[in-house]
């Protein structure tokens, strides 16, 4: 019997995804700005048979934002310089549908898609923080379903511009003179209720045909969307029986859009912390802890509940009632933090300190996360991970030593790439065009 195959990528995040990683003694603290160090995660990455990198983003900042968010690269300009370094590794980069225009980004994905020969990926985002309005001469920052519908929209047109030429063309046919057909040529002429664009884009279809589309959608409306739209989907699931229920209701959804589920990859988060015995698992742990403190815990907690001010309340009492206080942007987070809190009876200390050092699913020692990794495989609840280190250091060698090499000798893992484009990596269909039939 065929083993189901590990999917994985590798999130690109400076230093690590721990808010005070930059403190710890094995990565350089200014590592989200240094490109030596983003190469040397991708070419590692690369050299294991990672199927892409990916690079998050935001667009707006305040003092209580994380460290790597202060100071941080833009991701197309980024993976545009990895591009001609790399031969087979994705890359995929965020870009907000509400701060921006549908014709550039187009011409920005599908130029990082030539560029790569076929690796590019979009990943969509609809910028939760409120703050960014402020960036922007758009107006307010509009409410959550409403940067769906917004997105929706902004998909419909991106791709219809990625569709302005047929595959052949342009025929370059120095002989007659004949640069392209211009029977071949599609003006989109959309006018729509956020968006107008006349088209047609200023570029080809990619060696993909269209860059791939990655999604992370939690709320009911973030995975309407995900299941219209997505073929890569990040969730952070959680436990076993989480991923299992999101799995089923996203490839649930694309069914019934009409869309194949076998054409849709869900990789949850995998955050290990992790070692060769349980004892250096915990003193992993405890080294994490280590680095922030508890005012810089309570600021990150208040990230998900729109900046709330935590600090008024006594740290060892239970956590507090807080009615409807959250942030819009992080709903789903925000409501499954406190509903753990009440059930679970935990003070606010001990929220916050998890949450900005949560030890997750994925704690445990290397054999315990090859059976952990192999379970969710097996057992519908991921078709792959995405790959996400507290700390860009000794963790990230020791992962894939000691965790993905254990899982390739138990069949579920080849470093070999397949094909040459994303879509190949990740088993996904050539796009072809609207205009093809």
């Amino acid at each position: 019997m065929t083993k189901k195959q590990l999917k994985l990528g590798v999130l690109l995040f400076g230093a690590g995804a721990h808010m005070n990683s930059w403190k710890a003694e094995d990565v350089a603290p200014d590592a989200s700005i240094d490109f030596d160090h983003y190469v040397n995660l991708t070419k590692k990455a690369e050299a294991n048979g990672v199927d892409f990198v990916f690079v998050a983003d935001g667009l707006y900042i305040d003092e209580k934002s994380i460290p790597h968010f202060l100071n941080r690269f833009e991701p197309l300009t980024l993976l545009s310089a990895l591009a001609p370094i790399t031969s087979k590794i994705g890359l995929v980069g965020t870009l907000s549908t509400t701060y921006s225009e549908p014709y550039n980004v187009a011409r920005q994905f599908a130029s990082l898609d030539i560029i790569s020969k076929g690796r590019a990926g979009w990943n969509v985002v609809t910028s939760p923080l409120q703050g960014s309005a402020g960036n922007y001469n758009k107006g307010n920052h509009p409410e959550h379903d409403l940067r769906y519908d917004m997105a929706n929209e902004y998909l419909e047109v991106t791709k219809g511009l990625w569709d302005s030429f047929d595959d052949d063309a342009f025929t370059r046919d120095r002989e007659t003179g004949q640069f392209y057909d211009k029977s071949k040529v599609h003006v989109l002429n959309h006018k729509g209720q956020f968006f107008n664009s006349r088209g047609p884009l200023n570029i080809q279809r990619t060696p993909q045909g269209q860059p791939v589309i990655f999604q992370a959608g939690a709320s009911p409306k973030g995975i309407e969307f995900a299941a219209k739209h997505g073929e890569v989907i990040f969730n952070a699931a959680g436990t076993l029986e989480k991923a299992q229920e999101y799995y089923k209701a996203v490839k649930d959804q694309v069914a019934a859009n009409g869309r194949n589920p076998e054409e849709v990859v869900i990789l949850p988060q995998l955050q290990p912390i992790t070692g060769a015995t349980p004892e250096e698992v915990e003193a992993n742990y405890k080294k994490l802890q280590n680095l922030i403190s508890l005012d810089e815990a309570l600021d990150y907690l208040a990230r998900f509940f729109d900046h709330h001010d935590f600090k008024q309340y006594d740290a060892d009492a239970p956590f507090p009632e807080l009615g409807e206080v959250g942030s819009d942007g992080f709903r789903s987070t925000s409501d499954a933090i406190k509903k753990r809190a009440k059930e679970e009876n935990l003070t606010l200390r001990e929220v916050a300190l998890e949450t900005a050092t949560p030890k997750g699913s994925f704690y445990g020692t290397y054999d315990e996360l090859v059976e952990k990794i192999i379970t969710w495989l097996e057992n519908d609840a991921a078709d792959g991970f995405m790959l996400t280190e507290s700390v860009y250091g000794e963790d990230y060698d020791n992962f894939f030593d000691n965790v993905l090499s254990k899982i390739a000798e138990r069949g579920y893992y080849t470093y070999e790439y397949e094909g040459e484009t994303l879509r190949d990596h990740l088993g996904l269909p050539y796009k072809e065009s609207q205009y093809k039939a």
